[in-house]
């Protein structure tokens, strides 16, 4: 994919097919009908269309996608399913999965769609994107997305996350879920567990027994902290004593390594986070008192 419609993705699934028109217009009775001709755009029996096994979303909550059969059956599939063709009444869905599950839950017999010419590497690409900017996946798979978009398109992390609108931190916190046990992988995936919880497990010693834990006995988020951070700190106390490294100093957490590279380069300045028990300290070193001028200005204070 050019670079030109990588950028396009971030902006949204529209930007990278080029096209910004309506794709349906509406009719009196609520019914979608398609574009003008070779527009690519047209109505299919609903069983000419396949499901993209390789889509990042594994989850299709039940519940909702009745509530979109009804507004279906009320309003007609408004919005077009993004398809390739790839044989004689046969398409793949590109983006759109959940609303054609949602239209044979409705008894729709055909659906709008919007036929484009595609690579696999391009299908791949849009479905883990499209998923990623509808905001509804879980953790893990996003997690599993943003894996897909590195290791199948050689994006690095900034790149990916600069193609879906997010921050590099965002992605590489999800990508760490997946050191995980699959078990606890499972549980954030069917909701048992947040992702908040799931953070504070990464590095444990015993992730999967906390895991059913949070679950059993309903801990919070700093109680899962307090208690996985009791045995990390006993693990790095093991070889040194104090929780120093062998240069002396206390080992840093990937998540808070993470975080000073991107305050770091947010302000322009070197930034050292330290913990402190439940507490901490942000240092921000500048070199000039213009540099200071700049941070207080970006903070909203006056400068000197």
């Amino acid at each position: 994919m050019s670079k030109a419609a990588r950028k396009g993705l971030g902006k949204g699934l529209s930007a990278l097919l080029g096209d910004d028109r309506p794709v349906f217009e509406d009719t009196d009775d609520g019914i979608a009908t398609p574009g003008g001709p070779g527009s690519g755009r047209r109505l299919l029996p609903i069983e000419f269309l396949e499901r993209n096994v390789g889509q990042p979303r594994h989850h299709f909550d039940e519940e909702a996608l009745s509530d979109l059969a009804t507004s279906i059956k009320q309003k007609g599939l408004l919005q077009p399913i993004l398809v390739r063709e790839l044989g004689p009444n046969k398409f793949q869905i590109v983006a759109g999965e959940r609303r054609w599950r949602a239209a044979q839950k409705a008894g729709i017999h055909e659906v709008p769609v919007v036929v484009k010419e595609l690579t696999d590497g391009e299908v791949l690409e849009i479905a883990i994107i499209e998923n990623i900017q509808r905001q509804d996946l879980s953790a893990i798979e996003e997690a599993i997305a943003y894996k897909k978009l590195i290791e199948e398109f050689g994006h690095t992390q900034e790149i990916a996350a600069e193609v879906v609108g997010k921050s590099r931190s965002h992605v590489t916190n999800l990508l760490r879920l997946l050191s995980l046990p699959e078990k606890v992988q499972g549980m954030v995936d069917e909701g048992k567990i947040s992702m908040g919880h799931a953070r504070a497990l990464i590095g444990a010693n015993d992730p999967l027994s906390i895991a059913k834990r949070i679950v059993d006995e309903g801990l919070s988020v700093r109680q899962t902290e307090a208690l996985t951070g009791e045995a990390k700190g006993r693990t790095r106390r093991e070889p040194r004593p104090g929780g120093t490294s062998a240069s002396g100093k206390s080992k840093k957490d990937a998540d808070t390594v993470a975080l000073e590279k991107d305050l770091s380069a947010a302000t322009g300045m070197k930034v050292v986070i330290d913990h402190e028990g439940e507490g901490g300290k942000v240092t921000i070193a500048y070199d000039t008192l213009e540099k200071l001028d700049e941070l207080c200005s970006k903070l909203g204070v006056c400068g000197f």
